[in-house]
């Protein structure tokens, strides 16, 4: 149905004026709407400035920042600076197989998940059309370094010469702290995280570490006010882990220690994550906790021997 108007005709095939008022109105928003909803261009030094801008926003800590540039410094690197209408599945499928070449897997997944988000950020801001997809390599299981109760008590031993050296391993050992948590610099321990910048209101501690701590503070010179007099001495831990057996340990293993023998003892994943303080559960599986031990423990609780009863 069609009416006239002031001598003119208002519409087609629609029975009300109400509606050819509503369908007018639909067509002039998908008509405006076309200028917000097209592609920004935008220059490559443009696009990451404002990047950085937004992640500085949300609270980004500069190492983030530094890991992100350096991901996208490479793509720039491989790929040139490209404008937000250069940016195609073909060239990014290109970066990742020649990066690819250059170093090994687990650089390259954290290259694709940077330049992911960054992907994501243009694409919210219409930098970016179409549906480019990217997607991180599956990488092989590497095991998790931690050590056993017999490990524990050869580097504390071989640690007595240096008390310092030894509440720190302990404190490592007893609470997952990082080393930065541990401030060497300030010659304090810090509950908030130098890396993540987060920060536990009441970090729990056990009554034997507690204790541990307190004789070590007992036995400080009168007028020190400070933890630790001196800075962390690499030479010294290097000693102490050789005559321990354990030439090769890393501070942050002692991390992954913590984080494996809570596993081992039952404790939840999500209790894991919020003492480690980290952002995913994934990340507290994969990389901290080594599962071997827990494997052979659930193994031994199948009643084979029930089986075999006669």
């Amino acid at each position: 149905m069609g009416w006239y108007e002031s001598g003119n005709r208002k519409a087609k095939a629609l029975p009300n004026k109400e509606l050819a008022e509503h369908f007018k109105h639909i067509k002039y928003t998908q008509l405006n709407s076309d200028v917000f909803m097209g592609q920004v261009l935008a220059d490559w030094s443009q696009m990451l400035a404002k990047y950085r801008e937004a992640k500085k926003i949300q609270g980004v800590t500069d190492g983030t920042l530094y890991e992100i540039a350096l991901s996208l410094r490479n793509f720039e690197r491989l790929a040139g600076k490209c404008n937000s209408k250069q940016i195609t599945q073909s060239v990014i499928d290109t970066f990742i197989l020649q990066r690819g070449n250059e170093v090994k897997r687990a650089t390259l997944n954290k290259n694709i998940r940077n330049l992911k988000a960054f992907v994501n950020w243009c694409r919210e801001n219409r930098y970016l059309n179409g549906n480019i997809k990217l997607k991180e390599l599956k990488e092989k299981e590497r095991p998790v370094r931690s050590l056993n109760d017999t490990q524990i008590k050869n580097l504390l031993k071989a640690a007595e010469p240096c008390p310092p050296i030894k509440m720190r391993i302990l404190l490592g050992l007893g609470t997952g702290l990082r080393r930065g948590d541990i401030d060497f610099e300030r010659n304090s321990i810090s509950t908030t995280s130098r890396k993540t910048k987060r920060s536990m209101a009441s970090r729990p501690v056990s009554v034997e570490v507690m204790a541990e701590l307190s004789k070590y503070v007992c036995s400080l010179d009168v007028g020190q006010e400070k933890l630790f007099r001196t800075k962390f001495n690499h030479r010294k831990w290097r000693k102490i882990c050789q005559n321990a057996g354990l030439a090769d340990l890393k501070f942050h293993d002692l991390r992954k220690t913590f984080c494996s023998l809570l596993a081992q003892n039952g404790v939840s994943t999500a209790v894991t994550q919020r003492l480690l303080e980290h952002s995913s559960p994934n990340l507290t599986n994969k990389v901290y906790t080594n599962v071997d031990p827990v494997l052979r423990q659930s193994i031994n609780r199948l009643p084979v021997r029930q089986w075999l009863q006669k």
